[in-house]
């Protein structure tokens, strides 16, 4: 198929990139009214989506067949969205559309990016007089298609621009777009980062949920998923609980077992849970949930490991609940999920008000929970009192200590210490579930035993030490028989 050269300046923005995402992308801004022009490396795809989605039910579709083609066709000051694989194949798109745009014409990176790169592309994009985006999306593949929520980045002057459009063709919440100004730079790449990372832990805490209620009951997978049905209709109520029922419903055509039974059990992972880990290590937030969710996968993976491990005794006391007890077990677990995942969406606000203060970014966490509240992934009715906590207070300084998180998570420890102790004399790994109670009580407690770490890093590499009843930097002299202390300037 060959298409004639497109008309200078008649589309209002294109995608470069037409795999599943870019593809459902452009048709969504054209369905909404956007005249679209569409590029694909290699033709076969655009020749795809014309004749799919060419006639014109659609919306305005303008195909071209270079780069050059592509560019010209767009009305200035330009907007292309790059939705390509990130890193190298990224960086060529950019310096391919940058070689024929202006200055003041705009590219938009679309895909997952580490925020570093985008921070070194807006940097490059600048110095040739252009503005680049990078914009975390989150829906996947019928998010892309029907309404994401959007999270771009860059200047304000880019925002103008593009908002508009980005704002229509994302999710609503009755009349308000699932999309913002995050901030500078990287900030849009950033915040995406982290709502994954919160998306792995909320998944693990789930998937254990699950294990512990089908090991403790005894009940099979669809068991499981009438249970969470009934829990999503409350304050659990999210899209990953959602499709979790959907999956834990799903039997196998051919072989009538349940599908969950049949899937392999190692969970995939893209990198951008282990950019969220470390990159909370480089700025010292404890995201604590969000690293054990990371780890799992990774545990997940490790074949020769666990086949080596299988033949260990643990000691464990199978979790075998008694009827009489069946309702408050399935409560407390209820009661558990909650609270770890409030653990987790604290930890991952916290990384975002560590990384904004880091790279002067102006974000706004309530409206960050606004626009997750609906196209993303980890959407979840508790979006909605988050907003509101961070409009009371947007200096928060802790999100599980305001209301009403503050009471909901007292009123659920005792059910996660429960399920924990439980699930340790019961050899069932729950490492979501452990490490929220551990950070919860590590993050109330008075005082830690980190006094005794630091003693010891005095003591072997002379790292001094603050001390509680005097100003001033200290240091003992442990070489010397009576270990006099000295105080430092």
């Amino acid at each position: 198929m060959s298409f004639p050269t497109p008309a200078a300046a008649s589309a209002d923005i294109g995608v470069y990139g037409l795999g599943v995402m870019g593809a459902n992308l452009a048709r969504n801004l054209a369905r909404n009214g956007y005249r679209t022009a569409v590029f694909n490396r290699t033709l076969a795809r655009t020749e795809k989506l014309m004749s799919n989605h060419g006639d014109g039910s659609e919306g305005t579709f303008i195909p071209a067949e270079s780069v050059e083609e592509f560019v010209a066709s767009l009305e200035q000051p330009r907007v292309a969205i790059i939705m390509v694989q990130a890193g190298e194949a990224t960086d060529a798109a950019m310096i391919q559309l940058a070689d024929y745009m202006q200055p003041g014409d705009i590219i938009v990176d679309c895909g997952n990016a580490l925020f570093s790169d985008t921070v070194r592309r807006e940097s490059w994009a600048r110095d040739r007089g252009l503005h680049f985006v990078g914009a975390g999306v989150s829906g996947g593949e019928e998010g892309a298609l029907w309404g994401p929520s959007i999270m771009p980045g860059g200047t304000v002057e880019s925002y103008d621009r593009l908002g508009p459009m980005f704002e229509k063709i994302s999710a609503h919440v009755g009349d308000e777009p699932c999309c913002t100004h995050v901030g500078a730079d990287g900030a849009g790449h950033f915040v995406k980062m982290v709502h994954n990372g919160i998306e792995y832990a909320d998944m693990q805490v789930i998937a254990e949920a699950y294990d512990l209620l089908r090991r403790g009951l005894g009940i099979t997978p669809a068991e499981v998923a009438d249970i969470f049905a009934q829990w999503n209709e409350g304050e659990l109520n999210s899209y990953l609980m959602e499709i979790s029922v959907e999956v834990l419903r799903q039997v196998d055509a051919e072989t009538g077992t349940p599908l969950v039974d049949l899937i392999v059990d190692e969970a995939s992972q893209k990198g951008t849970g282990a950019w969220t880990v470390q990159t909370a290590l480089s700025l010292g937030v404890p995201v604590t949930g969000i690293g054990e969710a990371t780890f799992a996968r990774g545990a997940s993976s490790s074949r020769p490991q666990r086949q080596a491990a299988r033949a260990l005794d643990g000691g464990a006391t199978p979790v075998i609940i008694d009827e009489a007890d069946r309702e408050a077990f399935i409560e407390d677990v209820r009661q558990a999920l909650y609270a770890s995942k409030i653990v987790a969406y604290s930890q991952g606000f916290d990384e975002i008000s560590a990384g904004a203060a880091a790279y002067n970014w102006q974000i706004d966490k309530g409206a960050l929970a606004k626009i997750w509240r609906a196209g993303c992934i980890i959407r979840a009715i508790f979006l909605d009192d988050i907003t509101t906590a961070y409009e009371a207070n947007p200096e928060l300084p802790l999100l599980l200590a305001a209301e009403p998180f503050a009471s909901r998570i007292q009123e659920a420890m005792p059910s996660l210490r429960r399920v924990v102790a439980l699930a340790a004399a019961g050899g069932v790994p729950i490492p979501v579930f452990a490490s929220s109670l551990s950070y919860f009580d590590m993050i109330r407690a008075e005082r830690l035993p980190a006094a005794l770490i630091q003693g010891q890093r005095d003591f072997f590499g002379s790292h001094t030490y603050f001390r509680v009843d005097r100003e001033g930097v200290f240091h003992t002299l442990w070489a010397q028989e009576s270990r006099p202390e000295e105080q430092w300037s």
